[in-house]
Order: C-alpha cells, then structure tokens, then sequence
C-alpha cells in the first residue's frame, strides 16, 4: 500500500500534529524558555514551529521524529529572532550550538540543579513577583498546557481578563529579569508552597476538566504526576512533596474506573474497583509511607498529606459499601482546621453525610457561605445527593438541575441532568403508589 495522498495526507498530518503538540509543546516551550530568557518569546516561537508544521507536513510527510522537529524549527526561529536583534548577537552563538545538540542534556555540574526543564518552567511562573492567582493561570496556561478560555472557566472570570491576566505576567516576568535558572536554595523553597499548589491543579484539571466533552484529561493527570515524581527527589525531605505525590498517584489509580465503555462519567460507589490501577496505588502508598517516616522525625504535615491520607483510605477498601467513612470524616475535619476552606467543607459534608447521615451532611454544607462557589456545580450536587438520601426527591431533582446549569462540562452536565431525572422518576413511582381512599372509607392501589 503506498503513500497516503490528498486529504487522506492532509488528515494524518494533522493528527500527527494535534497528539505531538498536545504531548511535547510544555517541554518545547520550557527548553526555549531556558535559552531565551522570555517565557512570551518562547511561547511565540513554539507557536511558530507549530505553524511551519501545520503548513509542511500535509506537503513533505510527517518527519520521522515529530517532537525533535519541532525543536529544532523553533531553534531556528529563535537563531533568526537574535540575528536581528544586533545587541543580542552573542546569544546566536550560543543558540547555534544549542541547535547542534539537540538530543545532548545540560550538563550543569551544580548539585542544586533543577535538571527539568518543564519543572524549571514550572519555578519560573511560580516567581514571587506575580500574584498568586497569576502564578496559577501562567503554570495552567504553560505547563498545563490548558487554554484561555478553560483557564478562565476554572476560576469564574471572563475570557478577556484572563487573557489580559496572562499576558501581564509574561510581561512581570519579563520586567525583572527571572531566570528559568532559578531558583536554588533557600529561594526554591519559599516558592515551593506555590508549585505544589500548580502542580495540584494541573492534575485536578486533568481528574476533572472543568470544562469541555471529555470527563478526564489523562494526559494531564500523568504530567503532573511526572513533575510530583521530580519534586521528590528534588526536595526528598518535605514531608508535603511526598503527600502530594501520594496523593496524586492514589487519585490518579481511578482513572480508568473514572468513565465506561462511552466515555460517560462514573461516581466513586459506582466504580468496578478492579479496574483501579494497583501500580499506581503501591506507589502513592510507598509515597505516603516516606511522608509519615518525616512527619515521625518531627517535620510538619498538611493538606496533600491528609488528602492523600483520606484517598489511602478509599483505596485499600475492596468494596465501595465497606468505607470505613467515620475515619474519613474525622481526617477531613483535621484537614478543615489546618487548611479551611468552601471545597474542603463540600467533601467535609459529603463525608459526614456518609458517616453519620444525610441530615449531618446538610448540617455542614449549610456553613458554607452562599457565595464561596458561585458558579461551581460542586455545592448543589453535593446538596441533591443529601437530600436524594433523605427521600425528598423533588428538592433533590432541583439542586441536581440547579448544578446542571453551571457545569461547562458536558460530561458532567449530562450526569447531573440523569440523576436529576432518576430521582424524579422515582418519585413519580411513590406517587403512583400512593393509596386513594373512596368516599366509603376504603382504600386502593392507584394504577
């Protein structure tokens, strides 16, 4: 069989494109970060390359090495970008050997090296410069590789402003000079609090996309779990490093469980356990286990820890009607008062709900203050499946609908939508019951 021609060409070339943009352009633009300096030139010149590919690959054939020509065109940009910057000549030079080594890894001799360069990016949007809502959406936007618009979705703002937000922190960056060399020392781990931050709502993005037609962006949980990995051995006595690897490698071993065979969301109680990755939970557990050796010498623990504390729980019970829920609910009770907050006290109630009833549930999700998340479905779902578990179906149906409206993720809506409609259904098979009395005095079935 020959070739592929026409558009037949066209479509492989652009699939080759889509898999091997999605996959490699966070490195592509932390490498060409590390050698230009200026995170926003880097971006521009992956953006570059991804348009050279765009336009040959249909014509000449996708290379045998995507992601390595990809590379390289950039570096050819960035080569061409110096050249005409006549004070910066002396960066050509250093961009033309880096140009001739493209498969040959830094070879830095410092011992307080951060030898990623997606984790150095990483650093990098971290800087204490920006806000720390900016060093969010910068890390979502370059290492998570996420959108404007999601990235505006997930924290409630406009498409515009989150543009704007971004592009303001490229420019803050830019302005004082932040090296993706840095930080070392003590300057890595003041910043550190804010990469484990970003490195856990990367993963969040990808465990439950805030928006879009896929559930689950697996793509995105396992980046972060890569970059946890690093952390660990980069700062190997943090007991919160190792609790959110721990953390994110026991979340991340339901996955697969996560969807069916439709790529339909499946709830926690739902799930077919025996498809939970037991790799993935002997890792998180091993993590866990080196966290508690710390916390025992006397280091500090805090939220990745107990989260990852609680999903060790779910993940060592065969079956989802063996939960042992009242240790769950008193481990985010600790969590409560270490690390407040309105999504831990959603969880709080759904573990309180579970451990002493639906109305102890309502008791705590009531505390909430009515605006924490405004325009998250979280709180009325939570709210349906309470009082679904008290039998008052039709306010049930409500908050499932009320948290259908919000959802942007069409997953998500359509499993609320469902559950909306299972518990109206079942409400309409109570009235169906409900005995009809004569004017003698006697009863009967209704039909």
């Amino acid at each position: 069989m020959g070739e592929p021609t026409g558009s037949a060409a066209s479509d492989a070339a652009s699939t080759a494109i889509t898999a091997v943009w999605r996959r490699e352009s966070v490195r592509l633009i932390a490498a060409l970060t590390r050698m230009t300096r200026d995170v926003g030139l880097a971006e521009d010149l992956a953006q570059d390359a991804l348009v050279a590919a765009l336009e040959q690959w249909p014509r000449d054939g996708v290379p045998d090495s995507p992601a390595a020509w990809l590379m390289t065109t950039a570096k050819r940009r960035a080569v061409d970008h110096f050249r005409r910057a006549a004070t910066l000549r002396r960066r050509t030079d250093e961009l033309g050997n880096a140009l001739e080594e493209i498969d040959v890894p830094d070879l830095d001799a410092q011992v307080d090296h951060i030898e990623d360069d997606v984790l150095r990016l990483m650093f990098l949007c971290c800087h204490p410069t920006l806000t720390p809502d900016s060093r969010a959406a910068l890390t979502l936007r370059l290492v998570g590789g996420l959108t404007t618009v999601e990235i505006a979705r997930g924290f409630l703002v406009a498409e515009t402003s989150m543009g704007q937000r971004i592009s303001r922190a490229k420019r803050t960056l830019a302005d004082a000079g932040a090296s993706l060399d840095l930080p070392t020392g003590a300057e890595r781990l003041q910043r550190l609090d804010d990469v484990l931050a970003v490195i856990y709502l990367v993963f969040n993005e990808g465990y439950a996309a805030t928006a879009g037609a896929d559930w689950t962006r697996p793509d995105l949980c396992h980046e972060a779990i890569r970059l946890s990995r690093i952390l660990a051995g980069l700062v190997p006595g943090e007991p919160e490093v190792h609790g959110l690897q721990a953390l994110l490698e026991l979340q991340a071993s339901r996955l697969h469980a996560r969807v069916d065979g439709r790529g339909e969301p499946v709830l926690l109680e739902d799930q077919d356990r025996r498809r939970w990755d037991l790799l993935l939970i002997r890792r998180g557990q091993g993590a866990l286990s080196r966290a508690d050796q710390l916390a025992a010498n006397g280091r500090p623990v805090g939220r990745y820890y107990l989260q990852a504390a609680i999903a060790a729980e779910h993940a060592r019970t065969a079956r989802a009607e063996d939960t042992d829920w009242p240790a769950i609910a008193q481990l985010y009770d600790v969590l409560a008062s270490s690390a407040p907050g309105p999504v831990v006290e959603v969880n709080r109630a759904v573990a309180h709900g579970r451990a002493f009833g639906p109305e102890a549930g309502l008791v705590v999700l009531d505390e909430i203050a009515v605006d924490a998340l405004a325009g998250s479905p979280m709180v009325p779902a939570v709210r349906g499946d309470l009082l679904a578990r008290l039998g008052r179906s039709a306010d049930a149906a409500q908050a499932f609908r009320a948290a259908a409206e919000v959802s942007a993720n069409d997953g998500e809506r359509r499993l609320l939508s469902g559950r909306a409609e299972e518990v109206e259904s079942r409400m309409s098979k109570a009235d169906r019951s409900v005995r009809r009395t004569d004017d003698s005095g006697s009863t009967q079935e209704e039909p």
